[in-house]
């Protein structure tokens, strides 16, 4: 019998040196499926000893794995794409099961993710470090790239497989072993990613996982045997993440949240700009780091491209993910649902105006937790829907006069995830590329996510650490680079000079 027939957990559990492992702590979380409401199965959280199980697993693993050749790790990656590939339907379900994603959506999630296994694949070519003949008479110099040794990774809710393949790929093409703490509402992705890890010949103890919340991720940061840690999650926690890790002496890159503006100038295509907005602002419930947020409208474009919006949203259909003519599932929990609609109360008493309430579109879902697309007009810095980053199916216009108002807005934001620009102007398109203050930028692109073999992180707070996730700076993250000089020199010119090495 294949693993993957074994899924089908009540208790979803750890995953440590190839097998799962019941928690200890007896602490447990519900895991929920946002379309119901209904708990669909529990989650055992780890403790400070599980921690520390996975840790000396991955301890011993890392010694055998960095020996292994290049063309080996190559091989195992190439086994899990297309272990991946092959699975990437029920993967998708799991992830709309417990995540509230249509189907549609979670493919995308899995296919985004997928790019990054894809880029580890040619990790050989990705280590090739650099060599320079005669940099002295008979001295030769070179640098070399080696793991880190154990890392780990801390990811969100809101894409339970994507995220976690941004990073363990990399980390573990690298040589490295990997241990990941996933969010405890949405485990299950984890879980199905770790057995086809060791389908494809991940060896025991180098792809590790443990459940739980902050008992575990306080322990990850402390440990003395994890060298590196990612994380994606919201600012207040990435800062926190950031400053605990690093004051124990590891190496961080920590992705926080975002405020995301888009910038509409008034020779655009309208058309364009509202199903880039409406793509952008409700894709995946608005629960997604690159989600527009917030539409800067310039000049007298902003109400025709309202009216371009109303008219679209008013098509979407918001239902289940498990129901293939939904468009929009819901959001991860009750609380969560209801802390986003709030907002929209909160921005009426300061002043703005709602053209679309999603909340009327709620009302004949109370067994989930749904929020129509709602989309706030007339908003402006100081009031709380744009200054909060709301994380759900909320679009805010801003109504700005000139280019240069709506840049300002853009980099005086505290955040700078991502950004775009809708224009049929190329001058203004690339001074817009060059003027503004933010990590990822589209042109007539909404959502400007890298490919997998550029990376992704954004400026400001929204990303602690020097270093972007996956890509190319997920190779220098996850590895430590090492210059050796060398000679081989005649033993008979050999002799004693206490002067300073020269290389002239």
């Amino acid at each position: 019998m294949s693993i993957l027939e074994t899924l089908a957990p009540a208790t979803v559990f750890h995953w440590i040196n190839g097998e799962a492992y019941a928690a200890t702590s007896g602490r447990k979380g519900a895991v929920a499926n946002p379309a119901t409401g209904d708990v669909i199965a529990e989650v055992g959280f780890a403790s400070i000893e599980d921690v520390d199980r996975a840790v000396a697993a991955s301890k011993t693993a890392a010694i055998d794995w960095r020996s292994t050749p290049l063309s080996r790790r190559a091989e195992v990656m190439f086994h899990l794409r297309d272990l991946i590939v092959r699975n990437r339907t029920r993967l998708a379900e799991i992830i709309s099961t417990e995540n509230g994603k249509t189907m549609a959506d979670a493919l995308g999630e899995v296919a985004r993710g997928l790019e990054n296994v894809e880029f580890a694949c040619g990790i050989p070519n990705l280590l090739k470090g650099g060599y320079t003949e005669q940099a002295s008479r008979g001295v030769d110099v070179y640098q070399i790239r080696q793991p880190v040794g154990v890392v780990a990774g801390i990811t969100p809710f809101n894409f339970p497989a994507m995220v976690p393949l941004w990073m363990l790929s990399t980390a573990i093409a690298c040589g490295n072993a990997f241990i990941l703490k996933p969010s405890e509402k949405v485990p299950g992705a984890s879980v199905f990613l770790a057995q086809l890890a060791k389908e494809a010949g991940v060896p025991d103890g180098v792809l590790n996982l443990v459940q739980g919340e902050k008992v575990a991720v306080d322990r990850l940061l402390e440990h003395p045997d994890i060298r590196a840690i990612s994380f994606v999650g919201s600012t207040p926690v990435a800062r926190q993440i950031y400053e605990t890790a690093t004051r124990n002496g590891k190496r961080v890159q920590a992705l926080g949240g975002a405020k995301n503006h888009m910038m509409v100038l008034p020779d655009a295509d309208i058309a364009m700009a509202a199903d880039a907005a409406v793509s952008a602002g409700y894709g995946a419930a608005g629960e997604r780091c690159m989600a527009i947020s917030v539409v800067l409208a310039v000049g007298n474009v902003a109400d025709p491209l309202i009216e371009a919006i109303r008219e679209r949203v008013a098509r979407i259909k918001v239902g289940p993910g498990s129901e293939p003519a939904s468009e929009m599932g819901p959001l991860i929990t009750r609380e969560h649902r209801d802390r986003v609609a709030g907002h929209l109360d909160t921005a009426i008493a300061e002043g703005a105006t709602l053209p679309i309430d999603g909340r009327l579109d709620a009302a004949t879902k109370s067994s989930g937790f749904f929020l129509g697309p709602s989309l706030i007009d007339h908003a402006k810095p100081g009031m709380r829907c744009y200054d909060t980053e709301i994380f759900g199916p909320v679009l805010s216009v801003v109504r700005v006069d000139t280019y240069a108002e709506g840049l300002r807005l853009i980099n005086e934001n505290p955040y700078g995830n991502g950004t775009a620009i809708f224009t049929q102007n190329g001058g203004a398109a690339r001074q817009f590329q060059f003027d503004v203050e933010v990590g990822m930028v589209g042109v007539n692109v909404p959502i400007p996510v890298p490919v997998s073999y550029y990376s992704f992180g954004g400026w400001k707070s929204s990303l602690f650490g020097d270093l972007h996730m996956y890509g190319p700076e997920g190779v220098q993250f996850y590895t430590r680079s090492k210059v050796v000089t060398s000679r081989w020199p005649d033993p008979g010119a050999s002799k004693v000079d206490l002067g300073f090495p020269q290389v002239r």
